[in-house]
């Protein structure tokens, strides 16, 4: 990799914060070389593998779901379109799963919230007693048709 980015220029192309960056390196998301003064370089690819962090984390991903994507990735170079399929292709399942879930929750709760629960016998929150507590914490009914 010649010269290569520094950490601010990383961070002004990506928004993230020098601090970020290099907790993401702790996570081996970017793997810079050091330069003959011993300063990070990162390459450009580094910009989309962060950019790639970014949007996924703000639909919802862990880190951990997504670091060990990045992780099987070449080093300092871009990855290749089959890379990209690969790691698209994992996230559309769990994606696919989330928006399942999300409307089947949408549709349950559609007559739910506000309505003062007039309808208990067909509620799908409804859990006279707490008779679900010995099944674990939370939604219980919800959780039965939602996970």
């Amino acid at each position: 990799m010649p010269q290569g980015l520094t950490i601010g220029d990383l961070a002004a192309r990506t928004g993230l914060a020098v601090s970020a960056i290099r907790f993401y390196e702790t996570h081996d998301i970017v793997k810079p070389v050091r330069n003959a003064g011993g300063h990070r370089r990162y390459g450009r690819s580094d910009i989309r593998r962060l950019s790639f962090v970014i949007a996924a984390q703000k639909l919802g991903f862990s880190l951990s779901d997504i670091a060990p994507h990045l992780r099987r990735l070449p080093d300092h170079k871009a990855p290749s379109k089959a890379d990209w399929t690969r790691i698209s292709r994992a996230f559309r399942v769990d994606i696919a799963a989330r928006i399942a879930a999300l409307e089947d929750l949408r549709d349950k709760l559609d007559g739910c919230i506000g309505c003062g629960c007039l309808s208990l016998k067909t509620c799908a929150l409804y859990n006279p007693d707490d008779m679900k507590a010995s099944e674990g914490p939370g939604p219980r009914n919800l959780k039965a048709t939602t996970t």
